[in-house]
């Protein structure tokens, strides 16, 4: 997973834990952006997937321990889409795709990913419940691709919750943690089932993660990331993206 030349590698450590920041810091996990990093940094696509769901994993508990006690997660919106996603998590990670159509899927969702980093809303309207056969479509397909590719999914619930008006936007930030936490459990527990290899040094990426997710979850709870930030991390999602698709 490394590299030969140790200032390339420092560098690649510091984007991940850069992405961890940016992306705890509006409530996401960051699996997008580890994927990008590591589709920039020509990771095999065989390594990607569980790479970014075991980042997800830790870097996720850290924001959605400072949001719930906060006072931000609603278990009653939550619950009708994680119930639906983590079966369906687990069969995508079981499910195993050649590495070109991994690249597509991946470039695909990166780019549907550049959406929500450049997403504004405010918080000034009447909030509604949404019906749960409804909930539980949206956490059904979100969940498949979330194991599918390692994305976690929240970087897509997040502006569907706000979009429809089902929650704020600390609020849609506390549902995402919790769901892509789930569901990247569920991902990696599919994973597991496979005859696929591990990435070797992943307790370097995490540490790399976690480092940077305690500072931006301190960012989740006190105010959300400054929008040029996000619209430079929009940049290199796409990037990433285009790199995905045009090398599959």
């Amino acid at each position: 997973m490394f590299f030969a030349d140790a200032d390339f590698t420092i560098i690649f450590l510091g984007s991940i834990a850069v992405a961890a920041i940016l992306y705890s810091s509006v409530g996401h996990g960051g699996a997008s952006g580890y994927l990008a990093v590591m589709a920039l940094f020509g990771m095999e696509p065989a390594l990607m997937k569980p790479a970014a769901l075991t980042m997800n994993i830790f870097v996720t508990v850290l924001v959605l321990a400072r949001l719930n006690k906060a006072g931000y997660f609603n278990w009653k919106l939550f619950i009708p889409f994680v119930v639906a996603s983590m079966p369906m998590a687990f069969l995508g990670g079981a499910y195993t795709i050649d590495s070109s159509a991994y690249k597509i899927i991946v470039g695909i969702a990166l780019l549907l990913a550049v959406l929500r980093m450049v997403w504004r809303s405010h918080d000034d309207y009447e909030l509604k419940t949404p019906p749960l056969l409804v909930a539980m479509i949206v956490g059904g397909v979100l969940g498949f691709v979330s194991g599918l590719t390692g994305v976690g999914g929240g970087i897509f619930l997040s502006p569907l919750l706000l979009f429809f008006h089902w929650t704020n936007m600390r609020g849609s930030a506390a549902i995402a943690a919790g769901f892509i936490l789930l569901n990247s459990i569920a991902g990696l527990a599919g994973f597991a089932t496979t005859d696929q290899p591990w990435p070797v040094g992943i307790s370097v990426l995490v540490i790399a993660a976690v480092a940077g997710g305690l500072i931006g979850s301190e960012l989740s709870v006190r105010r959300l990331a400054p929008l040029k930030l996000r619209k430079a991390l929009a940049v290199v999602l796409a990037v990433a993206g285009i790199k995905m698709i045009a090398t599959a």
